[in-house]
């Protein structure tokens, strides 16, 4: 119903919806505090010998991953090449900004049949103690250490030789 003279509807207030926001740069204390802050990580890929950063990870939407159905069990992907996430978070400290941690997580992925596996406890673990600033790498094979570091001494090479001897040594393949 329209009020008289107005010519449009009353407005109606919408009942706030809990979410999880998962990238804000903002602090803020009330409604929805207590949110994780993840605009300091970033998610990149690593696909055989190639990494790229790509954002979509962080909702399980990456390149790699969009159409394929998970499963807990290894067995149900029996030709899947072994991808990976790495979970990357950059810091500041008075020299600057630097990869302050990294932590890689194994998924299998079988494009052709639509089909993958990864545990998705382990993404959520390995994206916390990212956050924690550790370095978890040691997964990684010598191609797939390469790849990484050559993708973040390319994105950022004062960022790199900011970071910690602790990452450069976990990359020396």
């Amino acid at each position: 119903m329209e009020e008289q003279g107005t010519g449009k509807e009353p407005e109606k207030k919408g009942k706030r919806s809990l979410s999880l926001n998962v990238v804000s740069s903002k602090e803020h204390k009330g409604f929805g505090a207590g949110t994780i802050d993840l605009s300091q990580v970033s998610s990149v890929i690593i696909d055989g010998d190639s990494a790229y950063i790509d954002v979509g990870a962080m909702h399980a939407k990456s390149k790699v991953e969009r159409g394929i159905k998970f499963s807990p069990n290894k067995e149900d992907v029996p030709n899947g090449r072994p991808c990976w996430i790495v979970w990357v978070a950059v810091d500041r400290n008075e020299e600057g900004s630097y990869y302050a941690g990294a932590t890689a997580c194994a998924m299998l992925i079988d494009t052709e049949a639509k089909r993958g596996w990864k545990i998705l406890a382990d993404h959520v673990n390995k994206l916390d103690y990212s956050i924690k600033r550790r370095y978890m790498l040691g997964e990684l094979g010598p191609s797939e250490k390469a790849a990484l570091r050559k993708l973040l001494v390319e994105h950022n090479a004062e960022w790199w030789d900011h970071s910690p001897d602790a990452l450069k040594t976990a990359l020396d393949a």
